[in-house]
């Protein structure tokens, strides 16, 4: 020690414990020494300065603390600065106290932005943080593991030299996962139970203050007109997002690339700022197209079904309103069914496409809390992903059906060569139509073309519907003429059949006569069976103006 020239204090210059040379200045005003220079300036850069299994913060005091499930060794020598002795578990592992017992009970807890201990050793055959978690647990002396960059680090014995990212000379993102012995999990547990409920009362305060205040920031801001009555009839959004229109604009680059276009507007490829690819439907006319926004986010905003597209978000801002959904790279299924250019679709995919369907409409049947009609089954409302997963897309013409009703009276809507006949005499529908339209589909799922075409010949044309020689054929047992010729035989002949006989029972005329979409399923899985469909007596009529008509 020594005074220094100015006489006002004395300064000393002194090795720390933890590896630090520090200048200390003796200040008479406080009757104290302070440390005024320390290298290095990071405590917690001298290796080991925190002891085994602590954690390092050199921007916080103390600067030591012990891991989860970790106490003090030392009490005192802590106390007095020296924290070299680390801490030890409060629970001994599993592994250690059944040495005999071929599995452990122990679990991993992850310690986010460190630096990571010192002498890791690497598993070069774990490939995943499964097997590199794997290869840790099946070691007693593995005490912490780590898989960053696919490389997959394990430790044996004490834990030194764990300092957490401060931001500055540490800017570490490694995630360390230490070792603990499973009741430790529960003591975890309740300590952020009761950390948390101090937490909730000030967010529950701060967000009860912030609601008043937007609420009166609305209603001073009212020239910004959004939706003008609730879109959920007081229920929630069920998760999905509400756009600004200017976000959505950037997304399509103002709505220049253009997927296609239906009777309410255009849809639009777009691509949000995570990357994700969506498809946005912009709806046209005021009335018609606030209508059919409101049906669909009503019906699939609330549901969830890997046959179902999914709406991801609407716009409802000013006179704008907007769809946004998962975008289906392989468009819709008119375009591989009907389009001379598109590659064909194999026999296996078109069965799996019909499969696909029929569970998706049983599952707005049936298994949603309001029943939903879908209305207008046809090709070009069913999406194809990237696997040829079916989604079945545009619930703009969707009719709900409450439990504790069979049918539901409402506006002519559908589209031609999909209606079902009971549209024409205006009663009111069931979820029959829609398995009537899916008949239909299956139809054109099988010949690869329209149901309906027409024939030219020298001195005249005719029309041919191609459901009159379905049935014919099914019922003469000569399925085999009906499929796809551009598949060149190449199908499996009791699918065929059974898909024919199924689109044959569901577009029979009356209501009754068609199987519900869940017994569809069940037939396509073939877990049932049916028996050969009688000719609608619609389609028999067709056949007699036909027969007459070519006399």
């Amino acid at each position: 020690m020594y005074t220094s020239p100015d006489e006002l204090s004395s300064t000393f210059v002194s090795l720390d414990i933890s590896g630090q040379i520090k200048l200390n200045v003796w200040f008479q005003a406080n009757q104290s020494w302070e440390s005024i220079f320390a290298q290095p300036a990071d405590p917690c850069t001298p290796p080991a300065t925190c002891g085994p299994f602590t954690v390092c913060n050199g921007i916080t005091r103390p600067f030591c603390n012990c891991m989860e499930s970790f106490s003090q060794k030392s009490r005192g020598d802590w106390e007095l600065d020296d924290r070299t002795g680390g801490c030890i578990r409060n629970t001994p592992l599993d592994c250690t106290r059944n040495k005999n017992t071929p599995s452990s009970t122990d679990i991993f807890h992850p310690i986010a932005h460190v630096t990571l201990p010192y002498s890791p050793k690497s598993i070069d055959d774990a490939t995943t943080q499964s097997k590199c978690e794997e290869t840790c647990h099946n070691s007693c002396s593995c005490t912490a593991y780590s898989y960053n960059n696919s490389r997959c680090s394990v430790w044996h014995g004490d834990l030194l030299s764990v300092n957490l990212n401060d931001g500055i000379d540490n800017t570490s993102e490694d995630v360390l996962y230490i070792r603990l012995a499973a009741k430790d999990l529960q003591s975890l547990r309740e300590k952020k139970r009761k950390s948390s409920i101090g937490v909730v009362i000030a967010a529950s305060i701060i967000s009860f203050g912030l609601l008043m205040l937007m609420l009166f920031f609305a209603i001073w801001r009212n020239k910004f007109k959004w939706c003008s009555a609730p879109l959920y009839g007081g229920q929630d959004s069920g998760g999905i997002i509400a756009f600004r229109y200017s976000d959505l604009g950037h997304a399509t680059k103002n709505f220049s690339e253009k997927l296609g276009a239906g009777g309410f507007g255009a849809v639009y490829k777009g691509v949000l700022s995570d990357t994700t690819t969506i498809a946005v439907k912009r709806l046209d006319g005021a009335r018609q197209g606030e209508k059919q926004f409101r049906a669909e986010v009503s019906s699939i905003g609330l549901i969830q079904h890997i046959n179902l597209v999914k709406l991801i978000g609407f716009c409802c801002e000013g006179d704008n309103r907007l769809l946004v959904y998962e975008h289906m790279s392989n468009g819709s299924l008119d375009g591989h069914l009907f389009k001379s250019n598109a590659a064909v679709l194999n026999w296996n995919t078109r069965y799996q496409i019909a499969l696909g369907v029929a569970r998706g409409l049983s599952y707005l049947h049936q298994s949603c809390h309001e029943c939903i009609i879908h209305c207008d089954i046809k090709p070009e409302n069913i999406l194809l992903d990237a696997s040829f997963v079916p989604k079945v897309a545009d619930f703009g013409m969707a009719a709900f059906v409450g439990r504790d009703f069979s049918r539901v009276l409402t506006t002519f809507r559908g589209t031609a060569g999909y209606l079902a006949p009971e549209w024409l005499s205006g009663v009111a529908i069931t979820p029959k139509i829609d398995v009537y339209g899916f008949g239909m589909v299956l139809l054109e799922i099988i010949s690869g073309k329209r149901n309906s075409s027409q024939v030219y010949t020298s001195s005249n044309y005719h029309v041919e519907f191609f459901p009159v020689q379905a049935i014919s054929k099914l019922h003469e047992g000569d399925v085999r003429s009906l499929v796809d010729p551009k598949l060149h035989g190449d199908f499996n002949l009791e699918e065929a059949e059974r898909v024919c006989k199924v689109a044959c029972w569901c577009i029979q005329d009356n209501e009754f006569d068609r199987p519900p979409m869940g017994e569809v399923v069940r037939v396509l899985e073939g877990l049932q069976v049916l028996d050969m469909p009688p000719m609608p007596r619609l389609l028999a009529a067709i056949t007699e103006c036909s027969d007459a008509a070519s006399m």
